[in-house]
């Protein structure tokens, strides 16, 4: 990043009524950009319905809470840059690691810092204030997704080979990594 240009401000939020108005739509917007460009953040076949992505946002706004679930966003220039859903299973044998889910940055902040951002704040997060041990995440394979984590520290502990169908002549490894500790 230049010296012109600005960091990315990195916030999160552990509660719906914390959610500022005005988030939701641009959750909703940067998922749909991101899932339309062909990103791997939870909608695979492009174009996205906006109806199904409000909805699915919706469901990630409500069901925050400060033990089990964090949105985490990353803003530049006072717009959303990027955000990624922070989670736990609160059941007593996986208690002691969370996940990362919809990892996701805008087309034009690539590059930036805003996604290695979002997930060291992340790690922060889930090791200062979750007391978590370790953290885990799914990727999809054929992106180079396993090669920005692991610049991060995550390393592939497994992979699903041919586990996601994109198409009828595109199949794709879903890459299990692991970050630990933290």
């Amino acid at each position: 990043m230049t010296s012109k240009e600005s960091r990315p401000l990195l916030a999160q939020f552990t509660a719906p009524e914390a959610v500022p108005d005005g988030l939701v739509p641009d959750l909703a917007a940067c998922w749909t950009e991101v899932s339309d460009a062909g990103g791997a953040a939870g909608f695979p076949f492009p174009p996205v319905d906006p109806v199904e992505v409000a909805a699915a946002v919706d469901r990630i706004v409500t069901g925050l809470a400060p033990a089990s679930c964090r949105l985490v966003t990353a803003s530049v220039d006072g717009a959303l840059a990027g955000w990624l859903c922070l989670r736990r299973d609160p059941h007593p044998l996986v208690a002691h690691w969370g996940s990362l889910h919809h990892v996701q940055t805008r087309l034009g902040v690539r590059g930036r810092g805003v996604g290695a951002g979002l997930v060291r704040h992340a790690r922060a997060i889930a090791r200062d204030e979750m007391g978590l041990e370790q953290l885990r995440l799914a990727a999809r394979g054929g992106v180079g997704l396993e090669d920005f984590y692991g610049r991060l520290g995550w390393r592939e502990v497994g992979r699903w080979p041919g586990a996601l169908r994109l198409a009828a002549d595109d199949d794709r490894d879903e890459i299990l990594m692991v970050l630990t500790p933290l």
